[in-house]
């Protein structure tokens, strides 16, 4: 059984020890809750039941003697209706006890007693109220009184109804102190079980483990002395034995790894030399193509230079394209309203010369006119003469504005005629003007390509150049890699040698201590002492520390 069943098992026990001290605490509290409650819950309100039959009751027997004193018929007729309504009220009080308030079968005998007499008290109460309206209330009095003994009889039944009551509310108080006392002893016997099981199984599962954990901890620490050749056995299959599986599973990795890390130590020794001795030859490689960056960076700056100054005069010669472009089109425009308004002139010209033909034919009707009138005139005779005369200066009017007229006109046809050849001038220069501003445009358009397509070059060129200068910075970092590489190769086989001596520490299982030959740290080429010029121009923030053997060393030790 493993350890966590095992201790899943004592949680479960814990939970259902409290779980039954818990479902039997509610299961006593509940009893001591119905005993003790059963005064509020049927005693008090039975009593209360009780009092509502024997309140009525007392005011029917005080109704029934002022029937009997009374001579009044209104009065005896109302004191009739009362002691009907208080015998309702006794008979609903008795009939609510019997549906809610009974307890037991003495509780039932008690109220069917109680019933019965105030049956017996009906009917002698019945034969005094006759009496008593018939007029002879001193036979009346007599029955009534020599019916004491039912009246007495029946509240002797209320009393002895009401005792009952009272005597089941003391004996529920007295059994709910008796069950608490009781639950008190059980509950605590209950927890004392239950602490006594969850303890001993707690012990023992403690015991348990701590010897399993005792054994996994020894054979640990056996393994962290460096003898592997220790035997670990699992003799559960709990989670210690699964923990000392892998311990076992630990120590076989460990014994392989040791021995593969011995058989490589001489390898990786090797390995460093000749990594070395190629560091060497990358070096001076590094260094020629260091110079020919340089060289190459040197001219794309001139390149750069050139390029920059072509695109800022490509710029220039753009704006003044532009502003050209711009007068021309400005140019352009002007022309425009000049042909407009030489339109609008031909347009009033013409509109002139046709108020000269009408002022022309007003002058020829006046004419006619001025012949009618001097024909009118000489028919007349003497009489007609000074409107002759009229007529005459009338023809002679008619005559000179029609000369005016057609003077004016000969001046409009003249003026129309150079209008419309200046319009026609203006049109040519218009039409001559639009395309010097398409041509403008055209050429602002290809300036402006020229200038773009420059300052592409230029952004070209500039990225070419950084990217050189990149390349530039970036030979000469491998140039202080490859100086690096070579330290680092000469630390590796220095942590070699270290590793062989750690490795050897370990006891394998056939008692095997010794570590592999290495190579001896006097034997490494001297060439790893070399330097490479280039070095020295590179950052000293970019330089790179190799890790001293030392830490590896102290690393292996932990391991």
């Amino acid at each position: 059984m493993t350890i966590a069943k095992r201790l899943y098992a004592l949680i479960l026990s814990v939970v259902l020890g409290l779980a039954a001290l818990a479902g039997f605490g509610i299961y006593e509290m509940n009893r001591v809750y119905t005993a003790a409650s059963y005064a509020t819950v049927n005693t008090v309100p039975s009593l209360l039941t009780l009092n509502q039959a024997f309140v009525p009751f007392t005011q029917m027997r005080t109704a029934v003697w002022q029937h009997m004193a009374s001579k009044d018929a209104a009065v005896r007729a109302r004191l009739e209706a009362g002691i009907g309504e208080a015998r309702a009220a006794v008979g609903q009080a008795l009939d609510q006890y019997e549906k809610e308030n009974l307890s037991d079968e003495q509780d039932r005998a008690l109220l069917a007693a109680d019933r019965a007499v105030l049956l017996r008290y009906d009917a002698v109460r019945d034969k005094v109220l006759a009496l008593s309206k018939a007029g002879e209330p001193d036979a009346a009095r007599d029955l009534l009184m020599q019916s004491q003994p039912i009246i007495k009889e029946l509240l002797d039944a209320l009393a002895a109804h009401h005792r009952y009551n009272e005597s089941l509310a003391t004996r529920g108080a007295a059994d709910g102190a008796a069950t608490a006392a009781n639950s008190r002893w059980i509950s605590i016997g209950l927890a004392l079980a239950v602490t006594a099981l969850v303890a001993g199984m707690g012990l023992l599962l403690a015991r348990g483990i701590a010897a399993s954990l005792a054994s996994a901890i020894g054979v640990a620490r056996t393994i962290a002395g460096g003898d592997l050749s220790v035997q670990v056995n699992a003799t559960s299959n709990d989670e210690v034995g699964q923990l000392m599986s892998a311990l076992a599973d630990m120590s076989a990795s460990l014994v392989r790894i040791v021995a593969e890390v011995r058989s490589g130590t001489e390898t990786i020794s090797t390995a460093s030399s000749e990594i070395a001795a190629g560091n060497l030859d990358l070096s001076a490689r590094t260094e020629q193509q260091a110079g020919s960056l340089e060289e190459t960076a040197s001219a794309m700056e001139e390149l750069t230079a050139t390029v920059r100054q072509n695109a800022d005069n490509a710029r220039q010669a753009r704006q003044m394209a532009v502003s050209a472009s711009d007068k021309a089109q400005r140019g352009g425009q002007v022309m425009g309203d000049v042909i407009r308004t030489m339109e609008a002139i031909d347009s009033s010209s013409n509109k002139i010369a046709d108020i000269i033909g009408v002022i022309d034919g007003i002058a020829f009707q006046t004419n006619i006119l001025a012949l009618n009138a001097a024909v009118e005139a000489a028919r007349a005779g003497e009489q007609g003469r000074g409107f002759a005369v009229v007529a005459t200066e009338v023809r002679n009017l008619a005559h000179r504005s029609a000369a005016a007229a057609r003077e004016i006109k000969v001046l409009i046809s003249d003026s129309v005629q150079q209008v419309q050849q200046g319009g026609k001038l203006v049109r040519q220069a218009g039409a001559s003007m639009t395309e010097v501003v398409d041509t403008v445009r055209s050429v602002t358009d290809i300036v402006s390509e020229i200038s773009a397509a420059s300052v592409e070059q230029s952004t070209g060129i500039e990225e070419i150049n950084r990217a050189i200068t990149q390349m530039d910075e970036v030979t000469q970092q491998n140039a202080a890699l490859v100086e690096e590489a070579a330290a680092a190769s000469q630390s590796l086989q220095e942590q070699a040698a270290n590793l062989a001596g750690v490795v050897g520490t370990f006891k394998l299982a056939h008692g095997q201590a010794g570590a592999a030959p290495h190579a001896p740290a006097a034997q490494r080429p001297a060439q790893h002492k070399a330097t490479l010029k280039l070095v020295a121009s590179r950052p000293a923030g970019q330089a790179r520390k190799t890790a001293p053997a030392s830490a590896d060393a102290g690393d292996w030790e932990v391991f």
